[in-house]
C-alpha cells in the first residue's frame, strides 16, 4: 500500500480545465497541460490496494489499478506503464474518453469520493511518451498466418496489435480516409487531440501491421474475396447504424445524424476544410440525446459560435448522487453529469419527446415542437396541455445507434447469423457461424464503452491466435456474455 492514511489525508482532487473564454477559441483538449502530476502522486496514493480491489471488477480490461497506484505514488513512472499496459493497449484513449466504472466500484467510493484512477491512468501514460516507455514490441518470428481487421476503432486496433505481437500477418481494413474509427471522426479533437491516435500508429506500423485506408469491405471489396485471401477475419465493424427520428419535417435541411455532423468538424482540424460544410455558426442548434454523443454535439457547436444551444433529453433527470436502494455500490450509477461541453454553456432539458419538425418556406428547419413526457403504466406518455416549440436551425440527432452496419453487404456476403438484438452472433471464442471468421466490439456486443471494445479486441485475439496456432497465451480479459456492473 502506497500511503497507508493517503484516503485520510487527501480528498479527491482532478485535472485543472482551461477556462472557458479561452478553450472555446481553439480546439485543443479542455485540461490545463501538466496540471495533474504536480498532484498525481497524492491522488494515487489515496488508493487503499483493497483486500477485494473491486475496480477491477468494474473494468472489463481488468486493469491492474493498484499496483499502478502504488507505482504512480512512488514515481516509478516505468514499472508503472508497464503495469498499465499489461491489461490495456491504449491507455491514453481510455483515460481520456472512458466514463470510468472503476470509479464506480472503488471502495473507497462507499463512504467519500472515489479515487481519481482515469488521471492516474493518463497522467502514467503520458508521462511513458515522454520518457519513451512506450515503444514498438515486434515479434520474435512470424507464424506465416495472415489476419485481415475489419475496422480501425479500439476494438479492431487491439486486435490488430494483439495478434500482430502474437507473430501472425495482420492488415486493417478502413473504409473512412484515415486510421481510428470513431476515435478519429466521432470524438471531437478537444476530448481527445488526434495525435494521441497518430503515434499508435505509427507504433503499430512498427510492430508490423498494416493498414489500408478508403476500403469498404462489402462494397469495394467483397467479404468473400477477402476470405479467400486471409486465414482468419476479425469483424470490428463498430455499430455504426444510427437510431432514427420518425416524426413530421424529419426530412427538412438542417436536420441531421450526429455522425453526419461530428466527423466534420473534425475533418476542419486535419486540414481537409477551411470550414465545416455543416455549422453551427449563428444558429440556434438543438441536441436530441442526451449522452455523451449528444454532448460533444453541445461542444462542438459552441466552437462554431452557435447562438443558442439546447440538449434534450426523453427521461427525467437524474439524481446528482447515487440511491444506495435504486444503484447500490458498486454498480455503475447513472447520475446527472456536467461534462466540459456542458460547462460552457446551453440548456439541458429533461423529460421531453420531439413530435415534429417545422420549417421554412425553403425547406430548412426552423422550429422544434415539444412536448413533456411522464411514465404512466411504465411506458413514457405526452403530458397533455405541455406542447410548446423552440428555436432550431439545427438539429443533430444523438439517440443512440441500432446495431452494425447491414447496407454494405458484410452480413449478407459472409452469410453471419444475428443474434436475438440485431448484433453479430458469436460463439464463447467471439468466433462467428462462419469457419475462421471472428466478431469484437460494438458490432458483436451492441453500443458500449470503449472499455469494452478494447477488452472485446483483445479476447478476440486470443480466440484468432487459438484458431490458428491451437493454442495462445494472449489474454482474454471477457467473455462475449459478460455485461458491464449495473442494477
Amino acid at each position: 500500500m502506497a500511503d497507508p492514511k493517503g484516503f485520510l489525508n487527501h480528498g479527491r482532487e482532478v485535472a485543472k480545465s482551461r477556462p472557458v473564454d479561452v478553450r472555446l477559441k481553439d480546439w485543443n483538449e479542455v485540461y490545463v497541460p501538466g496540471s495533474l502530476l504536480p498532484i498525481i502522486g497524492k491522488q494515487a496514493g489515496r488508493c487503499m490496494d483493497c483486500g477485494i480491489p473491486f475496480c477491477h471488477n468494474g473494468c472489463p480490461l481488468g486493469n491492474l489499478i493498484p499496483e499502478w497506484n502504488d507505482f504512480a505514488y512512488r514515481e516509478d513512472w516505468t514499472a508503472a506503464s508497464e503495469r498499465l499496459h499489461a491489461t490495456n493497449n491504449f491507455p491514453e484513449f481510455t483515460g481520456r474518453l472512458c466514463p470510468a466504472p472503476c470509479e464506480s466500484a472503488c471502495v473507497l467510493g462507499i463512504n467519500q469520493p472515489a479515487v481519481t484512477i482515469k488521471n492516474v491512468e493518463v497522467s502514467i501514460i503520458d508521462k511513458a511518451w515522454e520518457t519513451g516507455d512506450v515503444a514498438p514490441q515486434a515479434p520474435e518470428r512470424l507464424s506465416g498466418k495472415t489476419v485481415a481487421v475489419i475496422g480501425s476503432g479500439p476494438a479492431g486496433l487491439a486486435a490488430a496489435q494483439q495478434l500482430t505481437r502474437a507473430g501472425h500477418t495482420v492488415a486493417v481494413y478502413e473504409r473512412a480516409d484515415r486510421i481510428g474509427g470513431l476515435l478519429r471522426y466521432g470524438i471531437p479533437e478537444f476530448k481527445m487531440e488526434k495525435r494521441h491516435i497518430n503515434r499508435r500508429i505509427e507504433q503499430m506500423r512498427a510492430e508490423g501491421t498494416r493498414f489500408r485506408t478508403g476500403i469498404e469491405i462489402g462494397r469495394d471489396l467483397k467479404a468473400t474475396d477477402l476470405k479467400k485471401r486471409y486465414d482468419a477475419i476479425v469483424i470490428a465493424a463498430g455499430a455504426t447504424t444510427a437510431r432514427d427520428l420518425p416524426v413530421p419535417g424529419r426530412e427538412l435541411k438542417g436536420v441531421y445524424q450526429a455522425m453526419e455532423y461530428l466527423p466534420l468538424a473534425n475533418k476542419v482540424q486535419e486540414g481537409d476544410f477551411v470550414a465545416p460544410p455543416i455549422s453551427a455558426e449563428g444558429k440556434h442548434v438543438v441536441v436530441i440525446g442526451g449522452g455523451d454523443t449528444g454532448a460533444d454535439c453541445v461542444g462542438t457547436a459552441h466552437r462554431q459560435g452557435a447562438a443558442s444551444v439546447t440538449q434534450l433529453e426523453i427521461m427525467p433527470r437524474p439524481g446528482e448522487e447515487r440511491d444506495a436502494v435504486s444503484q447500490p455500490w458498486p454498480t455503475f450509477p447513472m447520475l446527472y453529469k456536467v461534462t466540459s461541453a456542458h460547462e460552457e454553456g446551453g440548456e439541458r432539458v429533461y423529460s421531453v419527446s420531439t413530435t415534429h419538425f417545422e420549417g421554412d418556406e425553403d425547406g430548412n428547419v426552423q422550429w422544434l415542437h415539444l412536448s413533456e413526457v411522464e411514465f404512466i403504466e411504465g411506458r413514457l406518455t405526452p403530458k397533455p396541455g405541455t406542447e410548446r416549440k423552440i428555436p432550431a436551425q439545427l438539429v443533430t440527432l444523438a439517440m443512440g445507434f441500432t446495431g452494425t452496419d447491414r447496407e454494405n453487404g458484410v452480413v449478407e456476403q459472409f452469410g453471419l447469423e444475428l443474434d436475438e438484438r440485431g448484433n453479430i452472433a458469436r460463439d464463447a471464442d467471439f468466433r462467428t457461424n462462419v469457419p475462421g471468421v471472428y466478431v469484437a466490439g460494438d458490432a458483436g456486443r451492441g453500443q458500449s464503452l470503449i472499455v469494452w471494445a478494447i477488452a472485446e479486441g483483445r479476447s478476440a485475439a486470443r480466440g484468432v491466435d487459438r484458431f490458428l496456432t491451437g493454442a495462445s497465451e494472449l489474454p482474454a480479459p471477457i467473455r462475449p456474455t459478460d455485461r458491464s456492473l449495473l442494477v
